[in-house]
């Protein structure tokens, strides 16, 4: 078959790049329309997106090469899964991709709940000065957990 050609249509970082480019071809397309992904599909074996490009059944019956979706990230919604095993399109995705950030907000939600941090921005949002009802909660020698 020859060197893959890989379709990139939302972005993605340096090193995802570089690994790509050295065993595949890479199109990348950030922001293509919906009508030109139905034209420019059918060139490539696999195709990597994000969370706004879809690919539809009418995607993959004019995908003629197409072997592999990835999406990198976790979901698949943006993906027609029937459509892709009846064209026996192999879909894969990154499901702990997000795992850090994903905890580090958790973190950093609950660090700001205990510390009053939302109450505090509507009321300066409003004009109100509530300082002395801010008490909040230090979080030394606390335990925290959902």
């Amino acid at each position: 078959m020859g060197v893959w050609r890989v379709l990139l249509t939302d972005g993605l970082r340096k090193e995802g790049k570089d690994i790509l480019s050295a065993k595949a071809e890479i199109g990348e397309r950030k922001g293509i329309s919906a009508d030109e992904l139905l034209s420019e599909i059918g060139d490539y074996q696999a195709v990597i997106v994000r969370g706004r490009t879809k690919i539809t059944k009418q995607v993959l019956e004019q995908a003629k090469n197409l072997k592999v979706i990835g999406r990198a990230g976790v979901g698949v919604d943006n993906i027609d899964l029937k459509a892709a095993k009846e064209w026996n399109v192999t879909v894969v995705n990154a499901p702990v991709a997000t795992t850090t950030s994903v905890a580090e907000l958790a973190i950093g939600l609950i660090f700001s709940l205990a510390r009053e941090i939302p109450r505090a921005d509507a009321h300066m949002k409003k004009g109100d000065w509530i300082k002395k009802q801010l008490v909040g909660m230090e979080l030394k020698n606390k335990s925290l957990g959902i």
